[in-house]
């Protein structure tokens, strides 16, 4: 049974998005402006975002859960205005529109894109207007799972828990990554255009964003998410919805326009054997996030038999070029059945630093379900007793000592 669990809800240019995040413990210090406001602007940064990140300036606002700045265990509401709501009033108006409405003013669209969920959406709610479809299906949704994702990233750093994210590639340029990440992924690159760590493989990356642009196209990628300081034994092998792997991919895979997920070296794993794939089991005492036994490699990710091994997690998701494009390709008129071009609105070129931040807030979550699934409390003071006393047995558990 899950024990975090969160529900987004809200359009594109609706009046604001609202995330409702339960099973975060009673007592947790919790401050929105400095511990969710800053992950909203970061998901907002990037190199080759649209116009619409110079309108909105996301902020999150509580409605209950939050008193005095503790978590009291109740569910969490936020809710991120929509400053471009201004504009849309008339179009996203939950009140039948006027007999008189210029039609225009409805900012109906009939051309759905290829790549997007315009089509399959009004087929299965029965619509004619995409509008009705792509306001919910919009990325603009993930504000509210990274302002979910913020406070689960706070409750995981009260046990030494670390989530960071960087590009690894865009357009098909790829970084050198260097042999070992810094401790402050997140640090490192996002004052960078792209949250890249390679600096010369980012002047690539932004002239290939701008080359896409001019052309009227644009360019997909993929991001990494690290989680350091992760104990061994989160997730379970004995069945397969709980198997931590899953989860995190069902996780990552839900993010809009991400169309496959690996943890660790997964795809260059596939095409090597086993003997330069798995990860040799060495003495690591001075680990007890480990048990004390570790890994020469994290090839795997840190995660085995869909258990974490208390290596770092390494989760990458691979993003597809967005569909909307200046340069439309080719669709039909759901009005009459005729052939046109897509329609075409205000989009990014490229988004895959955005994409990044969402993904952590997605693994965090996720994560933050795994610890109270192993640890429990309703109190952050019961978990942190509960953790401790997890740890405690895994010094003292030693070699030799009972039966295993």
């Amino acid at each position: 049974m899950k024990r975090i669990s969160f529900r987004t809800a809200g359009e594109s240019h609706g009046r604001g998005l609202v995330a409702l995040l339960e099973g975060i413990p009673a007592g947790l210090d919790l401050v929105i402006s400095r511990d969710v406001d800053p992950d909203l602007r970061r998901r907002q940064g990037g190199y080759g975002r649209g116009r619409r990140m110079q309108i909105e300036s996301d902020r999150a606002e509580v409605i209950s859960g939050l008193r005095l700045g503790e978590t009291l265990g109740s569910p969490l509401a936020l809710v991120i205005w929509n400053r471009d709501w201004e504009n849309w009033t008339t179009a996203m108006s939950p009140e039948p529109p006027p007999e008189d409405v210029n039609p225009k003013a409805l900012r109906s669209m009939y051309l759905p894109r290829p790549g997007h969920a315009d089509l399959v959406g009004v087929f299965k709610y029965d619509r004619r207007d995409t509008r009705d479809i792509l306001e919910r299906a919009s990325a603009r949704e993930t504000a509210a799972r990274v302002a979910c994702g913020a406070v689960a990233r706070r409750f995981l750093a009260e046990f030494g828990i670390r989530i960071g994210s960087h590009v690894v590639s865009v357009g098909g340029i790829d970084a050198a990554l260097p042999s070992v990440l810094p401790d402050d992924l997140n640090g490192a690159v996002d004052d960078t255009p792209l949250r890249c760590l390679d600096e010369a493989a980012t002047a690539r990356m932004v002239e290939a964003i701008d080359a896409a642009k001019a052309a009227g196209d644009t360019l997909g990628g993929t991001f990494e998410v690290v989680a350091t300081g992760v104990p061994v034994g989160l997730g379970s092998h004995v069945a397969w919805d709980a198997k931590l792997d899953g989860r995190l991919a069902q996780a990552v895979m839900s993010i809009q326009a991400i169309k496959g997920v690996e943890i660790g070296d997964g795809l260059g794993g596939a095409r090597r054997p086993g003997t330069r794939v798995h990860d040799p089991i060495v003495p690591a005492p001075e680990r007890p996030r480990t048990g004390g036994i570790g890994r020469s490699s994290n090839r795997a990710g840190g995660l085995e038999g869909g258990v974490t091994t208390g290596e770092p997690l390494v989760v990458r998701g691979h993003m597809k070029p967005i569909s909307t494009l200046r340069n439309r390709l080719p669709s039909v008129d759901l009005r009459d059945g005729s052939v046109a071009d897509a329609a075409t609105e205000r989009s990014d070129v490229s988004a895959v630093p955005a994409a990044g931040v969402v993904g952590e807030a997605m693994v965090a979550l996720v994560l933050a379900d795994a610890f109270l699934e192993k640890f429990g409390g309703d109190a952050l003071s019961e978990v942190r007793r509960n953790f401790e006393g997890y740890m405690d047995h895994l010094q003292s558990r030693g070699f030799g000592e009972r039966e295993l």
